[in-house]
């Protein structure tokens, strides 16, 4: 943890409200994001990431610096996004909430109407998967994070995150093979 987190999460501890509102400005994109592709839905993700931030609140007397405090915002976010899904099975994805938020494909409209159909496609196989396996492939491959650091995150071997990591990408090969048959590696995409 930098010196700059560990004073912001000082200042946090002792009540201090302008820190954790320093605090939820620096992470809030990324909670929202994170439960975003967890969820599929816009509104679904903001519930859920006011739900962590009232948690990182709750809990913030507790953390010990052990680990990053990004880290520990993204346990919390991943845990509340899993106990979220296993409540309630969430919508699957709007075509209208999702499309202002994915790059477009240039000035070609037949391009575009096609990157919406096939990102359409991939957040409903990807809304398929077994929570558990949902939260795993996010974390790896939207917000790029180290198999070692997933692990730490749920608190789970390395090994399990690399079988859940398979499962996920196999099980979304063969509900998006019909896209690029050609293209699918399992092997790549780990």
């Amino acid at each position: 943890m930098t010196n700059e987190e560990q004073l912001l999460v000082q200042s946090v501890q002792r009540g201090e409200m302008p820190a954790f509102q320093e605090l939820v400005e620096k992470y809030k994109q990324k909670v929202y994001y994170m439960a975003l592709d967890m969820t599929g839905n816009h509104h679904d993700a903001e519930d859920l990431s006011q739900e962590v931030f009232i948690k990182v609140f709750g809990a913030i007397k507790d953390f010990r610096g052990d680990s990053k405090l990004s880290s520990w915002l993204y346990r919390i976010a991943m845990n509340t996004c899993i106990d979220k899904t296993r409540r309630k099975r969430l919508k699957l994805v709007e075509l209208d909430e999702r499309v202002a938020e994915k790059p477009s494909s240039g000035d070609d409209p037949q391009r575009a109407m096609e990157a919406r159909s096939t990102q359409k496609q991939i957040d409903q196989a990807l809304q398929k998967l077994p929570p558990r396996q949902r939260c795993i492939f996010v974390m790896r491959h939207y917000n790029e994070m180290m198999l070692r650091e997933i692990a730490e995150n749920l608190k789970i071997s390395e090994g399990t995150v690399k079988a859940q990591l398979f499962r996920a990408v196999h099980r979304l090969q063969k509900e998006l093979s019909f896209l690029r048959p050609d293209r699918m590696d399992t092997n790549e995409a780990l």
